[in-house]
């Protein structure tokens, strides 16, 4: 889908929209990202990623094999390992995993909840609170640093507890800071990975054959279910998820990769006149989705409550107001574990190609909040 300044959209089946406005909500994780192993298309067997999960598969005693120990892979890999014959688990960067405490809301409680707002937005903020002390961690900067550390070393304890082979707890250890990639949280990841059905393989993949896996010292495994636990083309497909063309033919895409992945306040910017990305370079907030679309949406209610008082129909932000929030959010990074930590070897999703970590907004959600309803009105113009 392509879309011009002048409010054309046009469609892959070559029809074409006329609109005042574009806001694109495609999200950060969207196109998946399959591995270029050589031999992959050659193999014979099941398929699966972990975006577009085929429920009709029955892996009841199937010799399986899955790529990647991300977040996703955390919580798959002890489903898989309940249902599968022999599990094989290939590893390239080993992760954090902290014990997750994960309480069943009672009916009771509930209801409390329904009839009285005032305490379901109390729980709303102690959970709140949780996700502003992870990000604190992760902005560790004036102190903060013992607690990124603290928390690495609560996963080293949840290591402890449930894997007593040595050598595996070595291959299971992250050589890099807690926070330099997504957290990730099982109680049951650690104790799947001891259990004997279940091989941790941290050789880096040769190549793919119609059988199994062969891995760089020669060995080979022979596997029928290939699951493919390997994100998402983020920097590549997701920034912009379509292709969007500005103001005097600019390209966005091509924009942000020439003059560095921005937009102001996460969600506009300059030369794309009425047109908001609701998932932009710095819009992630908080660690928390929720957090991140209630920001966006009150910057929205502010920007097309202006529009509306002023009887205009066209808005854009100033290059000065991008220009300005940039310069903030850089300094900001500079603070942070993304830049003053050992995030070397953590390959995070959260760095761009350009190694600068422009996904996450470097600043409070109380920040990101209040900013989305008190931002100066003049850092656009309303045509």
């Amino acid at each position: 889908m392509r879309t011009s300044v002048c409010g054309r959209v046009a469609l892959a089946d070559g029809e074409s929209l006329t609109t005042r406005f574009l806001i694109t909500a495609t999200g950060f994780l969207s196109e998946p990202k399959t591995p270029q192993i050589p031999g992959i298309e050659s193999f014979a067997g099941k398929v699966i990623h972990s975006m577009a999960w085929d429920h009709g598969y029955d892996l009841g005693g199937r010799r399986t094999a899955i790529i990647g120990t991300g977040a996703t892979a955390v919580q798959l890999i002890p489903e898989l390992a309940a249902r599968a014959g022999e599990l094989t688990v290939y590893q390239r960067t080993p992760t954090h995993v902290l014990p997750k405490i994960d309480l069943k809301i009672p009916v009771w409680l509930q209801q409390i909840f329904a009839r009285v707002p005032l305490v379901h937005r109390a729980f709303r903020l102690m959970t709140d609170a949780l996700f502003e002390l992870a990000l604190a961690t992760a902005l560790h900067h004036h102190g903060l640093r013992r607690l990124d550390i603290a928390m690495a070393d609560l996963a080293k304890i949840n290591r402890f507890i449930w894997i007593r082979d040595k050598e595996l707890r070595r291959k299971l250890t992250p050589a890099y800071d807690f926070g330099c990639k997504r957290p990730t949280w099982s109680s049951s990841y650690y104790r799947t990975l001891s259990k004997p059905h279940v091989h941790l393989e941290t050789n880096s993949i040769e190549r793919i054959e119609p059988d199994g896996i062969v891995t760089a010292d020669g060995r080979k495994t022979v596997i029928d279910t290939l699951v493919l636990a390997t994100g998402f083309d983020l920097w590549d497909a997701n920034f912009p998820a379509i292709e969007v063309i500005g103001r005097s033919g600019r390209n966005l895409g091509k924009w942000w990769r020439e003059n560095r992945f921005q937009a102001y306040q996460g969600l506009s910017v300059p030369y794309f006149p009425n047109y908001l990305g609701v998932a932009s370079p710095y819009a992630f907030s908080g660690f928390s989705f929720f957090n991140t679309i209630e920001y966006q949406m009150r910057h929205m209610d502010r920007l097309f409550g202006e529009l509306q008082r002023k009887g205009a129909t066209e808005f854009e932000v100033t290059e000065e107001a991008n220009a300005r929030f940039k310069d903030r959010m850089t300094k900001l990074v500079e603070k942070s574990l993304f830049s003053l930590g050992d995030c070397a070897t953590s390959r995070s999703y959260y760095f761009n190609p350009d190694g600068e970590a422009t996904l996450l907004r470097p600043t409070s959600t109380r920040n990101a909040i209040r900013e989305g309803s008190r931002f100066p009105l003049s850092d656009y113009q309303f045509r």
